[in-house]
């Protein structure tokens, strides 16, 4: 889950401003972005929405929320997360530079929080599998009890 918000929604971020910054009528590069974006939102909707592990949508709260905090304490720590060297492979600064904007404009925070709320609700930590409860079966035999 975590991968496919910071990998995905980083990706689709960065196009998505690389194609708009070209091109402002779109294009094939833009509808690619937005279909992947589209991609990861349906994957968060389903996480957040469905009765998976609560821990599903806790892990990545937290890592969006902890690095939120620590970009609101501490700006050129935070960024220093982000892989920006020339070394590093293309995509995976594409994916560093989509993390950086939605880092600075707000957006992990809002996503964790989102994120955060199923954890808050009891019914996802209860058991849900009832057929582990042994249920009474009369013997075919009447005993005297």
């Amino acid at each position: 889950m975590t991968a496919a918000v910071l990998g995905g929604g980083g990706w689709a971020v960065q196009q998505a401003l690389a194609s708009a910054a070209g091109n402002p009528a779109g294009g094939q590069k833009m509808w690619i972005a937005l279909g992947a974006m589209a991609a990861v939102g349906l994957v968060v909707g389903l996480v957040v929405a469905g009765r998976v592990s609560p821990l599903a949508t806790f892990v990545p709260s937290m890592v969006l929320l902890a690095w939120t905090v620590v970009y609101s304490l501490d700006m050129n720590r935070a960024l220093s997360l982000i892989p920006d060297e020339p070394s590093v492979n293309q995509i995976i600064r594409d994916v560093g530079f989509g993390d950086k904007t939605m880092l600075t404009t707000g957006f992990f925070a809002l996503l964790g929080v989102a994120m955060f709320i199923p954890v808050l609700i009891p019914s996802r930590w209860a058991r849900r599998d009832e057929d582990l409860e042994e249920d009474y079966e009369e013997s075919p035999q009447s005993s005297y009890y």
